[in-house]
């Protein structure tokens, strides 16, 4: 890769590493569910007045809005709300990968390979652990919460497969259009579940803070953060940029604890190294078993 490409790669990646604190902050002033609404909001516009419609049907773009965006972010932002750390939530938040697999071979009827299979065995130990360690410093419902928030985003993926059936499009059009699904359903939920009241008292106590909390995740970690992404997967096998999602965690966890001193036990540390170990192996085994039978 060219020195500036990794550059660009290594920022999204603190970009998308630093977004778990900010929402943090951002649910400071304002209630999970009314924040992702807003964040939509601003992801989709102005935006979308610069961007066309990909042609897709809209079932994609309903499919891809109730799935990656509302449920996804509705669990997350929740997670965060209710007490789980920030840096570990970016942790666990990359189990999507083996939900991903799980719902590849059971809805799209692919077979399992074994470094697949080993992958999701240690991510499964690792989860296990980490969940067990729940208390003061992990609520149980925030890491119930957070796996939630993978599984949705797994959801998502199955329908970003079914959007790559139509051909090359804009993807980074594709996310902004898709970003007119959430405000809906979030302010409902919002509305319903967080109460008229505590909308109104957000909004009248609108600060200078949340809204650069809002803009952050909309515009830096979605718009930018798709963008480059989008770029650098469209020059580069996809095995030379996936990987770079490993630091992703690294970063989280590291600005959760100097943004906020946020702890970890030693059960949480040897869990999530079991989750990335999995990782690793369900990216990597791949080829490496594919070497080692040459080698015999």
């Amino acid at each position: 890769m060219r020195p500036g490409h990794v550059a660009l790669v290594l920022l999204v990646i603190l970009v998308w590493g630093v977004n778990f604190a900010i929402i943090k902050v951002g649910l400071a002033g304002v209630p999970p569910l009314l924040l992702g609404a807003l964040r939509f909001l601003l992801a989709a516009f102005p935006a979308l007045l610069f961007v066309r419609p990909p042609k897709l049907p809209l079932r994609l773009y309903l499919a891809f809005g109730l799935t990656m965006s509302v449920g996804q972010f509705a669990f997350l932002f929740s997670a965060i709300h209710v007490g789980m750390p920030s840096g570990l939530a970016s942790l666990v938040l990359q189990s999507q990968s083996f939900f991903t697999l799980l719902l590849t071979v059971l809805w799209l009827r692919e077979k399992w390979q074994a470094n697949q299979l080993a992958g999701l065995a240690l991510a499964a130990a690792g989860l296990v652990l980490i969940g067990s360690a729940h208390g003061a410093t992990m609520p149980l419902n925030g890491f119930l919460l957070t796996i939630a928030a993978a599984a949705m985003w797994a959801c998502g993926n199955i329908v970003s497969r079914a959007v790559g059936r139509h051909g090359p499009i804009n993807q980074v059009a594709f996310v902004v259009w898709a970003s007119l699904v959430p405000p809906l359903p979030l302010l409902l939920l919002s509305w319903l579940i967080e109460g008229p009241a505590a909308i109104a008292s957000a909004l009248q106590h609108f600060s200078l803070q949340s809204f650069a909390a809002v803009a952050y995740i909309a515009w830096a970690s979605t718009l930018f953060g798709y963008a480059v992404w989008n770029f650098l997967m469209s020059r580069y096998a996809v095995n030379r940029i996936a990987p770079f999602t490993l630091l992703v965690p690294l970063v989280g966890l590291t600005t959760g604890r100097l943004a906020f001193g946020e702890e970890l036990q030693a059960v949480h540390l040897i869990g999530g190294a079991l989750l990335m170990v999995g990782l690793i192996v369900n990216l990597f085994g791949a080829p490496l078993l594919a070497r080692l039978r040459l080698k015999t």
